[in-house]
């Protein structure tokens, strides 16, 4: 089979660079135009958003818990790829490592200043504990679910069935041959577009962090300029990361994020307000369990607020637009690793590293703001990507912290963008785990450009507003994706019982013919008949 570009990439690439000439001609139509869309999105279907993220989740803990759980992707008794660690170490950067440098802080402080859904007093006690329990509830199982979804859809067709890992061929148990067809074209454009918004959106956040912690530490400025300047930096050194191959190149940069972002972690931890940390977590946990029914599906029909679109359901759609990235770049790792294995680890042990991470830095802005008299509220409220490097100044060896959580802002920016160099490839080259360079260039360039348009055409907010309209199409490809898993996991069951019965059946057959005392030979009534 070709693996050279087909329709899917020419299409995805001529509505790509559209795109980005109309946000560079017309920054402020396309916002105003962006905003009307959402709005519209939002007002009709925000429901929808959080039925479909709920029921992924459910979906992933019954196909987990369920007799499918054993089933291995790959052959039987294969062997993963990728030890468990550094598995684990490459879900969490090519997932959510930027997103959590930039909201770790801000989100508990922005809560904490504007509390959720009015549920409690500016600036209390209460509002600092719900700024940690959303937090959870943002970052934690939903969120994951959807790129579990994804992941295991892939894996399950790539190293199971031996198919392309294209999203495609995830329909095709429902779907049959109508997949290689313009249906099937469609399905694999509308992901590319997802991811490449997707990991925009990423890459935004993450040059707005690196903006805020450049002026911080060497007083740069703040604003459009310095972040185009700097998303041309970041771009050139992910782009010569993507000509390495995927084992010697995001392999050891993500590994270098974990170490960083764990030693990060346990300083803070430590030398920071540790028993309030470690009460603020218990608590959040706790918080987060006991209401996670009502947090999922929260509407605000009678108040007529936007808080849930601008938070919860920001937050789902900008994990859909993601889930085809980050979902087939762990379906590419996670060869060898049963459905149960698999589920568990993507949204089991993320979701407490996040709870952690949360915990640790939001809760140390909390208890500063709270016992110390410190101004994070007040930074958050002027500019929210400051509110990390303004936590950081309350702890010891500012400096120096500042400067490696910089560093860690970049790797976490150029691992997800180099990931995503790959995944495009493997989409708009017929599904093959090693796309070409050239391929993997165009891609980096092409999400430069998008991310440079939406800076251009109003920063955070454009951001969040082309994550959502971006994921709508592809939630609802992700429903009946769920539905075909389903499908080819149960055939396989029913593959699998057949199996064992016409072998339970050979067997009788033989147990039969032969009696086991006489040493094998037909018994006295067989022989007489056979005469």
């Amino acid at each position: 089979m070709s693996t050279r570009p087909g329709w899917v990439f020419y299409l995805s690439v001529i509505l790509l660079i559209a795109f980005a000439l109309l946000g560079f001609l017309y920054p402020e139509q396309l916002a105003s135009g962006s905003q009307e869309a959402l709005d519209f999105t939002t007002v009709h279907f925000g429901w929808l958003y959080l039925f479909a993220t709920t029921g992924f989740l459910i979906f992933c803990i019954g196909v987990a818990m369920s007799d499918h759980g054993h089933i291995r992707l790959g052959a039987d008794g294969e062997m993963p790829e990728f030890s468990y660690l550094a598995w684990l170490g490459m879900i969490f950067s090519a997932g959510m490592g930027v997103g959590l440098v930039f909201w770790g802080v801000a989100e508990p402080m922005t809560h904490y200043v504007d509390p959720p859904l009015g549920m409690a007093e500016p600036r209390s006690p209460e509002a600092a504990g719900l700024g940690l329990r959303y937090s959870l509830f943002h970052w934690g199982f939903h969120l994951w679910a959807n790129f579990a979804v994804v992941g295991l859809a892939i894996a399950y067709v790539r190293f199971r069935q031996q198919r392309p890992g294209l999203i495609s061929e995830t329909f095709r148990s429902t779907m049959g041959n109508r997949v290689d067809g313009a249906l099937g074209h469609t399905i694999n454009i509308l992901a590319v577009v997802s991811t490449v918004f997707g990991v925009a959106t990423t890459l935004g956040l993450g040059v707005i962090q690196i903006n805020s912690g450049l002026d911080s530490v060497a007083g740069t400025g703040f604003g459009t300029d310095q972040q185009l300047a700097i998303l041309g930096g970041v771009a050139v050194v992910f782009l010569l990361c993507a000509l390495a191959p995927l084992e010697s190149g995001i392999r050891h940069v993500s590994n270098l994020n974990m170490v960083l972002a764990a030693g990060l972690l346990l300083f803070v931890f430590f030398l920071g307000p540790t028993d309030f940390i470690t009460a603020a977590l218990t608590n959040a946990i706790g918080d987060y369990f006991g209401n996670l029914i009502g947090m999922s599906l929260v509407m605000t029909p009678y108040t007529g607020g936007d808080w849930v679109e601008r938070w919860t359901i920001f937050y789902w759609a900008w994990g859909l637009s993601w889930a085809p990235f980050v979902g087939t770049f762990i379906a590419r790792i996670s060869r060898g690793r049963t459905v149960r294995e698999f589920v568990l680890g993507v949204i089991g042990m993320p979701v407490l590293l996040s709870a952690v991470w949360f915990a640790t830095f939001g809760g140390s802005a909390l208890y500063f703001e709270l016992f110390s008299e410190a101004r994070i509220g007040d930074a958050v409220t002027r500019e929210m990507s400051s509110a990390l490097f303004a936590t950081l100044e309350y702890l010891p060896a500012p400096e120096v912290l500042s400067q490696l959580m910089l560093a860690l802002i970049v790797l976490f920016v150029i691992t997800s963008a180099n990931s995503a160099t790959f995944v495009l490839g493997m989409f708009t080259s017929k599904g093959v785990l090693t796309p070409s360079r050239l391929l993997r260039v165009i891609w980096g360039v092409l999400q430069v450009l998008v991310a440079g348009v939406l800076l251009l055409s109003g920063g955070l907010a454009a951001l969040q507003t082309s994550s959502i309209l971006a994921a709508f199409p592809f939630m609802v490809l992700m429903v009946f994706m769920a539905a075909a898993l389903l499908k080819s996991l149960r055939d396989e069951r029913r593959q699998m019982e057949l199996h064992r019965a016409l072998l339970q059946e050979r067997l009788q057959r033989m147990l039969e013919l032969y009696d086991p005392d006489a040493g094998g030979n037909k018994s006295d009534g067989e022989e007489e008949q056979s005469r």
